[in-house]
């Protein structure tokens, strides 16, 4: 008995591993596809043989943000009915072909369907794998683990827009940028087919609760907790009537645009605000980014260490905390140092990434569990889709006619009003944890 409870842990130990390493690097693979764009709008704004505008690119950014919208409902729900691994690979796969058709096009047109094409594959990345997760780390562990594990969009996307600048620097052309990424992907995806599972039991484990001698949460609804079938609809269902999710995807509606204003945006900010080239503006916008891990990891580790396993404590205090940095943003940037543009990005970073991770990651899965993960996530993240669309189409417009500066004004309010939304909410904890959700 003793021989067979050192194999399973050992195996255990393994899988879980593999599963965090290949998950998490799934996610950072996404972004390289996805940065593509962002590094590449420079070039294509400096390429005689394209007509285009800030604001149309706006548009272009618009047509991704609402496809990713669309996109995160319902791979989510996906993600619970179906599994993973279908989805998450099916996603990638067309999301290397669209990147390598994008580095071939030349009318606006054509960016446009693309466009709006990657951000339904690139949809089917977050919820699923967020549900992968959660299916081989149970909750006392789950906000340092989704602490590390979510510094894969931060790290990815900064991987992602330095790699981007440099590959179109040294072939002379931005159509590399999107050419590179998708052999990046590519790579990536070979690696996710060999070594990703759904879950324990499917290479003969037990479910993640057994093992750790766990009770399983509830999904609370104002009818109470019930038990459901993992990715029943009544299942799914229930995840849409539960009023934390419902609160925690108005507040992603909130954050959600200041962040992907500065993904897709950053170069170009950077390039205006400082007159760098290509490679030099693609990273120093990458520092934001760079910041993020940190950010992630200290409020994974704040919110299980400091305010046992609660989450709303630790985003309230940082967006309030970001507010305030992004009201300063004109300030600080006004003299148009480098250094200064550096320490102002790193500081967003920090205070938006750790929030951003424990909304769409821990908290969705707390509220959510394990059954219902995948929907909750992707609920929360489509609603964080729906205000990605004001981050990706309104930048180019606003600062056309206002400037830079009340483009961080107005996130700056955004990201204050999030706060103030979610702080009644202080002591929330799941159904079955401690007692019924707030």
């Amino acid at each position: 008995m003793a021989n067979n409870t050192t194999n399973i842990d050992s195996r255990y130990k393994r899988w879980r591993i593999t599963i965090f390493g290949i998950t998490w690097l799934a996610y950072v693979g996404l972004y390289f596809t996805r940065k593509a764009f962002p590094v590449a709008k420079i070039g294509i704004l400096e390429d005689p043989s394209i007509e285009i505008s800030k604001a149309s690119m706006g548009l272009l950014d618009g047509a991704y943000g609402i496809a990713y919208c669309i996109g995160q409902f319902i791979w989510g729900m996906c993600g619970d009915r179906f599994g993973s691994r279908v989805v998450v690979m099916s996603g990638m796969f067309g999301s290397v072909v669209i990147a390598v058709a994008m580095g071939m096009s030349s009318t606006v047109i054509l960016f446009g369907t693309l466009m709006f094409l990657q951000g339904f594959c690139q949809a089917t990345g977050w919820a699923p794998l967020t549900k992968n997760v959660s299916q081989w780390f149970s909750r006392r562990e789950r906000g340092r683990v989704y602490g590390f594990w979510a510094t894969n969009y931060a790290i990815g996307g900064m991987l992602a827009s330095a790699f981007a600048g440099y590959m179109a620097l040294v072939f002379g052309n931005w159509r590399y940028a999107f050419f590179a990424s998708a052999v990046v992907l590519g790579l990536i995806w070979l690696l996710f087919l060999l070594l990703q599972r759904n879950r324990p039991q499917d290479v003969g484990l037990p479910d993640i609760e057994t093992y750790h001698g766990e009770s399983k949460d509830t999904i609370a609804t104002e009818d109470g907790p019930e038990d459901e079938p993992e990715g029943s609809w009544e299942t799914i269902r229930k995840v849409f009537r539960n009023p934390m999710i419902l609160r925690l995807g108005a507040i992603y509606f909130l954050l959600k645009p200041a962040r992907y204003a500065i993904l897709f945006w950053g170069p170009v900010i950077v390039y205006e605000r400082l007159g760098s080239n290509i490679g030099e503006s693609a990273l120093i916008s990458a520092v934001f980014e760079a910041a993020g891990p940190l950010g992630v990891i200290f409020a994974g580790y704040a919110s299980d260490r400091w305010f046992r396993a609660r989450r709303i404590p630790v985003i309230v205090i940082n967006l309030l905390i970001l507010s305030l940095i992004l009201f300063s943003f004109s300030t600080v940037t006004a003299g148009g140092g480098v250094v200064s543009m550096v320490v102002i990005l790193a500081a967003i970073g920090f205070f938006l990434f750790g929030p951003d991770a424990l909304i769409s990651s821990t908290a969705a899965v707390d509220f959510g569990t394990q059954k219902g993960a995948g929907s909750a996530a992707g609920f929360i993240n489509g609603m964080g889709s729906t205000g990605q669309i004001l981050g990706l189409s309104l930048p180019g417009l606003i600062s056309e006619l206002y400037g830079w500066d009340a483009l961080f004004m107005g996130m700056g309010c955004f990201v204050a009003l999030a706060a103030l939304i979610l702080l009644p909410k202080w002591n929330a904890v799941p159904q079955g944890s401690a007692g019924k959700a707030n």
